[in-house]
């Protein structure tokens, strides 16, 4: 009779290899040696072929944690599909090196998927090369302009219409995030892009779940990475606080902020030294700006976590508030 199932035995592990959050990724069959998760010694140069399916072809960008590639499908161009390229995102070695660093990469797939929005970058897979001992992420592939770029080539801002055709889906996006239990934890310019397709929010590598959501994801911490942006970092996370929905909401207020000036809120300083140099004396609402629109924005960018009495949905109810409406509910009350 046919062995369907390998011997008990085979299938023990030690604790070390059950507790070990990246064992059973880079393990290639059961009979293999155990494989540790990726250590300086174990992990390998990327390969020109990732699982021998995704030909790199080149760099797209490279953040504080991972490096992202256009790369070919060669399977899909196998099948005959005339658009057979997507973008890949992989650890940089530093990070793959830390035991946690699969875990990491596979927690920011899950947070991204639960999101099914428009404006929020779409996945299709999390994969592992067992060559060269690399998770990745498979993702489409955008053809667009980020927010940081943007900015470059209009220094003075964006007139309103640009802005609110920008600021709206963005917070819509945001705002659908949290409220399915996902914090971004990097609003920045360059993490929003201006696609074929419209607006796009990614990068959700140093992104959690709210306390009670996807319960089986492993809830590690980010801060050992020290990877928060400064400059778009509310001060309650530069202090070691946790990621919360308000700190996301500080982030997207300075990149509106932004846009709407050309300049940042606090000259790009880390937000704890603008507060302490009490730089918040010197807002005042970017000329591109409504007047109506001013108190949520000047809300959402306040310091002190407990004066950002604003959400992600209200802001962007704000934003997309003409002032005769305003006006029209004021005089209802």
């Amino acid at each position: 009779m046919t062995q369907l199932m390998p011997p008990l035995d085979d299938l023990l592990v030690t604790d070390e290899e059950a507790n070990n959050l990246t064992y059973f990724a880079f393990a290639k069959s059961h009979k293999a040696e155990p494989a540790l998760a990726p250590t300086k010694a174990s992990v390998g140069e990327m390969p020109d072929v990732l699982a021998g399916r995704y030909r790199i072809e080149r760099l797209l960008g490279a953040g504080g944690m991972g490096a992202v590639y256009r790369a070919r499908d060669l399977l899909s161009e196998q099948f005959g599909d005339p658009d057979p390229y997507i973008a890949l995102k992989i650890l940089s070695e530093e990070f793959a090196e830390s035991p946690d660093a699969s875990a990491l990469l596979y927690s920011e797939f899950a947070l991204t998927r639960r999101l099914r929005h428009d404006n929020v970058l779409r996945l299709h897979s999390f994969e592992v090369d067992t060559d060269c001992q690399r998770a990745f992420i498979t993702m489409e592939l955008m053809r667009g302009l980020t927010l940081d770029k943007l900015l470059c080539e209009r220094p003075l801002g964006l007139p309103w219409k640009e802005l609110r055709d920008i600021a709206l889906p963005l917070l819509d996006a945001l705002a659908f995030a949290h409220a399915r239990g996902v914090l971004h934890g990097d609003m920045k310019p360059s993490n929003v892009m201006l696609s074929e397709e419209g607006v796009r929010l990614f990068d959700f590598g140093l992104g959690q779940a709210e306390e009670g959501i996807l319960p089986g994801l492993p809830h590690l911490s980010r801060n050992r990475f020290n990877a928060w942006t400064p400059g778009y970092a509310a001060p309650e996370l530069l202090e070691g606080q946790p990621l919360s929905a308000s700190a996301d909401v500080y982030g997207v207020a300075c990149v509106l902020y932004e846009l709407a000036s050309g300049k940042h809120p606090f000259r790009r300083l880390p937000s704890t030294e603008a507060r302490d140099g009490h730089l918040e004396r010197e807002l005042h609402a970017p000329r591109n700006l409504p007047k109506h629109c001013w108190p949520a924005l000047r809300t959402a960018l306040a310091f002190n976590a407990a004066d950002r009495t604003i959400t992600a949905a209200q802001l962007r109810d704000a934003m997309g508030a003409t002032s005769s409406l305003l006006q029209r509910l004021r005089l209802r009350a």
